[in-house]
């Protein structure tokens, strides 16, 4: 399985995350344990001022489900600037010989961090003062989490993620008594507009570092694991032993089906009319169109009592489907759009030219050529206006050039 066909997916909806359950789930699926160790003992040098960095590693039981904890403590530290915190990230990462991806991975997610506390706080880089955040485990943390990515290889697959859970409830830290979650991981994941849900338990579930590292990983979110055959899974075990669930965050890696084409997920969107004029469906169509809907279509049908209706059906993106939805509502009056997540299949879209003789009339013409994800042709078609215009000199009918410029387009590319 090359590094490319990997997908991960980070399931934290159920005890949520913390930069040690995400670590301990990367040791879990086989990151190697002794880059990792070393590259946290590393931050003991004396320019990063931390002393007598110790790790713990050990598997555990949570509820009866196997696990790996990781612990890292340190003597005495001075608290850390946000500055300071960020150069000891980037210059441990830069030191240690990460990957461009590792390094920037690191950089961006103590940046992620920083940022939230600064902005919690109202103070600039220079002048915040880190409490939790500016301990041993937050560098160590990430440093850890960007060395297992890159010896595991995930920074080159497609990393998904399920909403994160928060917890719920009251807990005492270094401003005082908070709600969960904690200020600075809702202002992390409420700048990415990552999605949340509250419980199962009262305790903080989701800690700043967890969120700052799954902001930065995760490319898609979804209650569903995608399409994939699993290969191996990995289980974080957090500190806390809760009597409701096991306290466990679990990284699953598989691999993506064989498939003869791409495959992209979209979102498609309907509503049933019966009471909207010609015009009102026109002016929809128009409107959709012009606001990305990636294609319209409209449905005839009968309704209640026999009335003839039509189906409005919309193809989207799925970050489109809000405002799409509203645009249909707005249009025609509508009290409701269904919404169903799709997946799609994708030939690769190439577009090339071929000269075409008809009748003694010699034209240049574009052909739209369509291929499988390994480059196999699949068919040919002629751009509509370039067939039409040779129609027109020749005066074939436009199905007649079609197929011959096809045909010619068959011979000479399948050549190559």
């Amino acid at each position: 399985m090359s590094k490319s066909d990997k997908i991960a997916v980070i399931d934290c909806q159920i005890a949520g995350i913390s930069g040690d359950m995400f670590l301990g789930a990367l040791i879990d699926l086989g990151a190697d344990l002794d880059k990792i160790v070393t590259a946290v003992r590393s931050l003991e040098a004396k320019e990063y001022g931390y002393k007598n960095v110790k790790v713990r590693i050990e598997k555990v039981m949570r509820k009866g489900f196997s696990a790996t904890m990781i612990d890292v403590t340190a003597g005495e530290t001075l608290k850390k600037h946000a500055n300071e915190l960020i150069k000891i990230v980037e210059k441990s990462s830069k030191n240690l010989k990460l990957s461009r991806k590792a390094q920037k991975f690191a950089s961006n997610t103590i940046r992620t961090l920083v940022k939230a506390e600064t902005e919690l706080h109202k103070k600039d880089l220079s002048d915040a003062h880190l409490h939790e955040v500016g301990m041993i485990d937050t560098p160590a943390e990430i440093i850890g989490v960007a060395v297992a990515l890159d010896d595991l290889g995930l920074f080159h697959s497609r990393v998904y993620a399920t909403p994160v859970s928060v917890g719920g409830g009251l807990f005492k830290f270094s401003h005082g008594i908070v709600s969960s979650p904690a200020p600075a991981t809702l202002e992390i994941l409420q700048n990415k507009e990552f999605p949340i849900r509250g419980g199962p338990v009262e305790s903080e579930l989701a800690t700043p570092t967890g969120a700052a590292i799954l902001v930065n990983l995760a490319e898609e979110t979804s209650v569903f694991y995608p399409e994939m055959t699993p290969i191996k899974t990995g289980y974080g075990a957090g500190n806390k032993d809760f009597a409701e669930m096991p306290n466990i965050l679990r990284i699953t890696v598989g691999k993506i089906f064989d498939s003869s084409f791409l495959r992209d997920e979209i979102a498609i969107l309907e509503t049933n009319l019966d009471d909207v004029t010609g015009e009102i469906i026109g002016n929809t169509f128009e409107r959709l169109m012009d606001e990305g809907a990636k294609d319209v279509c409209i449905i005839p049908m009968f309704t209640k009592k026999n009335r003839p209706g039509q189906i409005v059906k919309v193809m989207a993106e799925k970050t489109d489907v809000e405002r799409l939805a509203r645009v249909i509502m707005e249009e025609t009056g509508t009290l409701g759009v269904r919404v169903h997540p799709c997946e799609r299949r994708l030939a690769n879209r190439e577009l090339g030219t071929v000269n075409v003789l008809i009748d003694n009339v010699s034209e240049q013409v574009k052909v739209k050529i369509s291929k499988d994800a390994k480059g196999g042709i699949i068919s040919f078609k002629p751009e509509y206006a370039d067939a039409k215009r040779l129609a027109d000199k020749t005066g074939k009918t436009f199905r007649e050039v079609s197929e011959t410029i096809a045909a010619r387009a068959r011979e000479v590319l399948l050549e190559k």
